[in-house]
């Protein structure tokens, strides 16, 4: 399958982007990743795609914080999905200029480089932290943002950046909000990876941050698949949509299931250094995907109970095996 459409996939070394930069080599699109520039000449998580799909890569190295190597990125692209960011919640408390800079300014460099070369469409990425602890549930896309953490404030002026630049230029701008992602090569500064590279490595009492807060938990495939139907319509310009499933489960059932799964007894321990702050927690996330439904055509496979359990099953095959594990250090806290 064959499509002249070329994608330059900001992050594509990360969690979701390496997935997405799989999915549409996969999908015949010919995409330049960018990758975060650094000495090891390190493409992340890209170096453990097949060679077929990793030798098609035009793969570009730079920084989003720097408007000329953007520009150079965006040159000869037509689409840009722009997923280069930041995340870790901890981490932005003590290095918000960091996040300002990565979020904020990375992204306006996106969309001024688009804007002057004329680029069909930019589909950036949110996230639900922008929404805080959920005023009400399901949460539309009309909730009020809510900035609870540098994160969530860096990302809230990242989308509100985007959302002016097609107001003021009509820039053909999609905002994508996925909720809670996980799956396979997912950060271990994430709950469910922390929980499952604790339990293989052969914890039983399990450290945890707050468990009582609940997520609306999304595969990473299902979060793909909202990006490539977003990628062949042009409904969803000027607009934001969550992507999530409409079901939501503690951090205390999450870990008590993945043990389950897994066959181990583990004892939870709530840890204040994993805490956040009392106010900047975000006690309740669950989705409303009704415009995704409508706009894209879009819904979760792994979906509910019995989804969770099967992503959940699929990411702790994938943990299990010692080659990927070794990627991890889940002795300590990762920030």
């Amino acid at each position: 399958m064959k499509n002249n459409k070329k994608i330059l996939v900001t992050g594509s070394e990360g969690f979701i982007g390496s997935h997405l930069t799989e999915e549409l080599v996969k999908h015949g699109y010919k995409v330049r990743a960018f990758v975060f520039y650094n000495s090891f000449n390190s493409w992340g998580w890209l170096e453990q795609l097949e060679p077929k799909i990793k030798n098609s890569l035009d793969i570009f190295t730079g920084d989003i914080r720097d408007p000329y190597g953007v520009r150079k990125a965006v040159k000869g692209c037509d689409v840009v999905m722009h997923l280069a960011a930041l995340i870790a919640i901890p981490y932005s408390y003590h290095s918000p200029e960091m996040y300002v800079d990565t979020n904020i300014k990375g992204t306006l460099n996106i969309l001024q480089t688009a804007k002057d070369f004329n680029i069909q469409k930019i589909i950036h990425t949110s996230t639900s932290e922008v929404y805080g602890t959920a005023k009400f549930t399901p949460i539309t896309e009309d909730h009020p943002l809510q900035g609870q953490s540098p994160y969530s404030a860096s990302k809230i002026g990242a989308d509100q950046i985007a959302l002016s630049f097609y107001q003021s230029f009509e820039t053909p701008v999609t905002i994508i909000r996925p909720f809670n992602t996980y799956g396979p090569r997912q950060s271990a500064r994430a709950v469910i990876p922390s929980i499952i590279t604790q339990i293989v490595s052969g914890k039983k009492n399990i450290k945890l941050g707050s468990v009582h807060p609940t997520r609306d938990f999304n595969y990473v495939k299902d979060i793909c698949q909202g990006y490539l139907k977003s990628l062949k319509t042009n409904k969803d310009i000027g607009e934001v949509i969550n992507l999530g499933t409409g079901f939501e489960f503690s951090i205390e059932e999450t870990a008590n299931l993945i043990a389950e799964l897994m066959g181990k007894k583990i004892k939870i321990i709530s840890e204040d250094l994993r805490k956040r702050p009392p106010k900047s927690e975000v006690e309740r996330l669950c989705a409303s995907n009704k415009k995704a439904k409508k706009l894209l055509g879009w819904q979760p496979e792994y979906s509910g109970l019995s989804g969770f359990k099967r992503g959940l099953k699929e990411t702790i095959e994938w943990f299990n095996n010692p080659e990927n594990i070794k990627a991890y250090k889940s002795h300590i806290y990762n920030l």
